[in-house]
């Protein structure tokens, strides 16, 4: 029901997270009333408490609750809602969705079905693209899609190749192939993905396009006619073919270049006669030339960079053109507002040094601050339990500044100060990689991180150095006596008592990289010094000048000096000096025994569900051999032998929901 004349004024956010808490504030700006769906993982969730109402569609996996088009038309139905917002990911692309809440009667908040259609199908879209005039990468976009012609596809198009899903983006179903060997393995992975993400397995073969960038621009639709380009994004920084870092406009993009990218991406939208907000994507090689990726016929996870630089609300445009108003702005008067630079950062649940692993767990703490020209989107709420069901992505952090520097100065300032303690997270590299000469500079591409920030350095990286250990355990020594303190009535001057001057205490920590000896002895001036021994002997002298909830403030060689820390049982959480990690006090807890190296034992990297099985209790495998596949927060990751063997037990079945560390096979190894 997207006529020309919509009328609505309630709201329904069919989606969960930082996106749905972003879209409801708009609505509520705007004076709508809204409607949230919620699985049964997502109760407690922020978005959730911000809603007018609520809805519980269904289990925590998102085939059941956020992919169920029938449960989100009957809360629709239930809530009395006229109109319904998809956000991103989820059903946002899907075109049997636009059009079944069009067939209920109800407004999409979004373009029409034939266009998410038209841009949905890739290979087609590329077709229309070039028939619209606008170059596309040379690849293969086929019928043929058994592991022989797509092998025999890609070798013609010329290695290396990018396998992408033929239904969907965002990464998902995408993998880069160097050399033949690996291409039969690349496809079934990217089948698989594909099919489990979108519902399609079905793939396209790419060239390659070497250093290029990642640059997409926003375009925006109505129903008069009228189409508008708001600028490009660069989006180079990217992991697993996810975007990290994206900022307005790019480095790279001259105004010519700006022009010629702009005048393409409304051409594409034009060829489907888009309506609403749309993102075209181009690969931008190191020469100029541009070529035609694929268009997201959605809202953007990045859009709020595009809306600081032209001093918008995208959210309130995808409004006003679902009720049949013309565009608030035209191309000149958009133009004409561009001002400053915007950048901004995903902070996801995930562990760089484990391959970006995702995360799951606690929330033990989270502060961030918002300020001029800062913005957070985020749906995080302290307490509330991150689980391995859906997206990774948290929080977007976001700074605008007159100059690229100074909004780069400003992100980097605003990650410092942003504490998310309970899981894994990405935020100490994505503070290195902005302080990284070559993204100073602006010498970026979608190889970037594998280039500047492979996998040891990464390692290297989370490997604590001594003064945070020393204050680890400073701080785990400080905070006992503070709650023996508050437990027996003991005087605050008493807490670091001992009855002969000069005795030590002694811990034993354990974190990334190993374990660490402590010996903390106390000063005649309330310091102490803390003897370290593990891979390195050494000592620190510090002193704890004051412990608050979450924050501790002390001196070392003379500097007063900050740290952000969280503690929960034997755990403890710091941030310090660009590191973030959690210590675990192991001073009472047994010598760990040696396990055998490669004792056969395959378990869960983390919580997720059990997709594919390739073995049999009793099969003989080698090493190397995918023997299972894990899909967690819509990524799959591979179960492989450690060793050649026959297996003793498969200890999961196809579809368990499984947890971090639980045995999923067993080896006997020969």
């Amino acid at each position: 029901m997207n006529d020309p004349q919509a009328v609505f004024h309630k709201v329904l956010i069919a989606n969960r997270g930082e996106i749905a808490v972003r879209i409801l504030r708009s609505c509520r700006r705007l004076g709508y009333r809204t409607v949230a769906v919620y699985s049964q993982a997502d109760r407690d969730a922020l978005h959730v408490r911000l809603a007018d109402e609520s809805v519980c569609i269904g289990p925590a996996a998102a085939q059941q609750s956020y992919l169920c088009i029938e449960a989100i038309l009957a809360a629709a139905r239930q809530c009395g809602a006229q109109a319904i917002h998809p956000g991103y990911g989820f059903l946002s692309e899907r075109a049997e969705f636009a059009r079944a809440v069009a067939q209920a009667g109800l407004v999409f908040i979004g373009p029409d079905a034939a266009a998410i259609e038209a841009m949905g199908d890739k290979p087609a879209a590329k077709q229309r693209m070039l028939a619209a005039g606008v170059a596309c990468v040379p690849g293969y976009h086929g019928e043929v899609q058994d592991d022989a012609g797509l092998t025999a596809a890609a070798l013609q198009v010329g290695l290396p190749v990018m396998i992408k899903a033929a239904a969907g983006g965002g990464g998902r179903g995408m993998r880069l192939v160097h050399d033949a060997p690996s291409l039969g393995a690349a496809l079934q992975s990217a089948r698989s993905e594909a099919a489990n993400a979108f519902g399609d397995g079905r793939l396209l073969i790419e060239k390659a396009v070497v250093d290029a960038r990642h640059i997409e621009v926003q375009v925006f639709g109505d129903r008069h006619g009228s189409i508008v380009q708001l600028g490009e994004r660069e989006c180079s920084v990217q992991r697993r073919n996810q975007k990290v870092v994206e900022e307005a406009p790019s480095p790279a993009v001259s105004e010519d270049l700006r022009a010629r990218l702009g005048a393409a991406a409304v051409a594409a939208a034009r060829a489907v006669d888009y309506v609403g907000a749309g993102t075209v994507e181009f690969l931008l090689a190191p020469d100029g030339s541009f070529y035609f990726l694929e268009m997201n016929t959605r809202l953007q996870v990045e859009h709020a960079v595009t809306e600081l630089v032209y001093g918008v609300d995208l959210v309130e445009w995808q409004l006003r053109i679902a009720r049949g108003e013309a565009l608030p702005l035209t191309q000149a008067e958009i133009l004409a507002r561009r001002n400053g630079w915007a950048m901004e950062v995903r902070l996801c649940a995930e562990d760089p040094a484990r391959d970006f692993l995702p995360q799951a767990g606690p929330v033990l703490a989270w502060r961030t601050r918002q300020g001029e020209g800062l913005r957070v989107d985020h749906a995080l709420i302290e307490g509330q339990h991150i689980g391995p069901y859906y997206d990774s992505l948290q929080a977007k952090l976001v700074a605008h500044g007159a100059t690229r520097e100074a909004a780069r100065r400003k992100l980097l300032q605003l990650l410092d100060e942003t504490v998310l303690f309970g899981v894994a997270s990405n935020s100490d590299l994505l503070a290195a990689i902005l302080a990284h000469a070559a993204f100073v500079e602006g010498t970026i591409s979608t190889h970037f991180i594998s280039q500047h920030f492979p996998a040891p350095a990464i390692g290297a990286a989370r490997r604590p150095g001594s003064r945070h250990r020393a204050l680890a355990a400073l701080l785990l020594h400080g905070l006992d006596a503070q709650a023996l303190q508050a437990s027996a009535g003991f005087a605050a001057s008493l807490a670091g008592w001992h009855s002969s001057p000069g005795d030590a205490t002694a811990l034993r920590l354990g974190h990334d990289g190993g374990e660490t000896r402590c010996r903390l002895r106390r000063e005649s001036d309330g310091s102490h010094v803390v003897e370290l021994a593990g891979e390195d002997t050494c000592s620190e002298s510090l002193k704890l000048v004051q412990l608050g909830q979450g924050d501790a403030w002390f001196e070392a060689a003379g500097v007063r000096r900050h740290a952000a820390f969280a503690r929960d049982c034997t755990r403890l959480w710091l941030a310090l000096d660009g590191l973030t990690l959690c210590y675990e006090d192991l001073t009472y807890a047994p010598a760990a025994s040696a396990e055998a190296a490669g004792d056969g034992r395959l378990l869960a990297p983390m919580d997720g569900r059990i997709v594919a099985l390739n073995t049999r209790a009793g099969a003989a495998v080698g090493k190397g051999d995918v023997v299972a596949v894990l899909e967690a927060m819509k990524m799959e990751f591979s179960i492989v032998a450690g060793s050649d063997g026959v297996v003793l037990q498969l200890a999961c079945v196809l579809g368990q929901q499984v947890k971090a560390r639980q045995l999923l096979v067993a080896i006997q190894p020969r």
